[in-house]
């Protein structure tokens, strides 16, 4: 038994109804299929599965009924035909990538990336004959510069990690596609519901859904969206030979995560603005950065192309890492963690954790400061979290 699909419904409802598929026992919450493989009622349907002309399971390497649950419902709230599940979001990262590229092809990225983006982008992908450019994302005449006959994909994420950056994925889309390219969107950060990729112009979306989609630091999970005719030619196959599958249990957790995914982000997001607020008028902060105030870098992009700032603050303190560690330290409340959309607050030293690979060089282009903090605002009660960051600030003295 499946749910009705003649009425489209409303986020929400999607995100609690979407892609149900109920056994014989009609359980409420969805089934957790926990098996490697399945058994055919014939010898003919096991051969017909594998020729493709019978849609059932054939082992959970390649598909499996929770993991599918899973993929339906991120599809219904993406606004996508099709997706793939992975085993964590750099899986789903690479896989995008690798799925369409081959030797003697370009790829064009911004310099603002997440650590891992870069090594797969800057040093995975040569290994095999793909080179790269890295640009000034928020300049559009950089990428049309940056463009090449071989050109084939440019990946972004916006906002950015850490520096909370904007980047036109409209405008970009229109280089990128002009140039006979597809472009790659990782929306992590805006989450589903508050930045539409698709409807700017993207032909691929990535998550890691480890961040908001499980939003409670259980388990790891990507996710790859795409048209039906990308997923089956450039992703279906490159997940089903080389293997970053997701496990049945921890596409079970994200489709119980995904219930409550807008209320829990309604809360975090509103959290962040109080706390951006705070934050700004402290004479520790020399710099605050979240997406919807006024004294944002691309504060009118951002709200043209979001429905909200998230729940991720960035700020840069005076002192350097100096006085980052100090208040880091200082602080009860906020854990020190390099995770984010956790209904915990976590915080972050992006120059020592999650960008310290790629140098001091790389990171003052991309402006990663050594002051420069990242906070993912969680559920508690803000108040709470406001004297939690003020003692933070008292223990980093006068």
């Amino acid at each position: 038994m499946t749910t009705p699909a003649t009425k489209k419904f409303r986020p929400a409802t999607n995100l609690v109804h979407g892609g149900q598929l109920r056994s014989q026992f009609g359980e409420t919450s969805e089934a957790l299929y926990l098996t490697q493989g399945f058994v055919y009622p014939t010898m003919e349907t096991a051969e017909a599965r594998f020729k493709g002309e019978d849609k059932g399971f054939i082992y959970s390497r390649f598909s499996n009924p929770t993991v599918a649950m899973f993929e339906s419902r991120m599809a219904m709230i993406e606004g996508a035909e099709a997706a793939r599940a992975t085993a964590s979001g750099m899986a789903a990262v690479t896989a995008s990538l690798l799925g369409q590229l081959k030797a003697g092809d370009h790829v064009l990225a911004p310099k603002a990336m997440f650590g891992s983006c870069i090594y797969v982008i800057e040093e995975l992908l040569p290994r095999f004959g793909v080179a790269s450019t890295l640009v000034d994302g928020a300049d559009l005449d950089a990428w049309s510069a940056a463009m090449r006959p071989n050109t084939k994909v440019a990946f972004l994420e916006s906002p950015t990690n850490p520096q909370l950056g904007i980047i036109d994925i409209a405008g970009v889309a229109g280089i990128v596609h002009k140039g006979g390219a597809r472009l790659i969107v990782d929306n992590v950060f805006a989450t589903p519901l508050l930045q539409k990729p698709f409807e700017l112009g993207a032909d691929c979306v990535v998550y890691s859904t480890t961040k908001h989609v499980d939003g409670q630091g259980r388990c790891l999970g990507g996710c790859i969206l795409g048209s039906e005719d990308f997923i089956q030619t450039y992703i279906h196959n490159f997940l089903r030979q080389t293997g970053p599958a997701m496990s049945p249990f921890n596409a079970w957790v994200m489709l119980k995560g995904l219930e409550t995914l807008p209320v829990r982000l309604e809360q975090q997001q509103r959290n962040a603005v109080r706390i951006a607020d705070f934050l700004a008028e402290d004479k520790h902060v020399e710099r605050v950065l979240y997406p919807t105030r006024g004294d944002h870098p691309q504060h009118a992009l951002a709200m043209r192309q979001m429905s909200g700032g998230g729940n991720v603050v960035a700020f840069d303190l005076k002192g350097g890492k100096q006085a980052a560690f100090r208040f880091g330290n200082a602080l009860s409340i906020v854990k020190i963690s390099n995770n984010l959309g956790d209904s915990k607050s976590l915080l972050t030293h992006p120059a020592t954790t999650t960008h310290q690979r790629i140098g001091p060089d790389a990171r003052a282009a991309s402006g990663i400061g050594d002051g420069m903090l990242r906070l993912s605002c969680g559920l508690e009660d803000v108040e709470d979290l406001i004297e939690d960051i003020a003692a933070g600030f008292a223990a980093m003295g006068a």
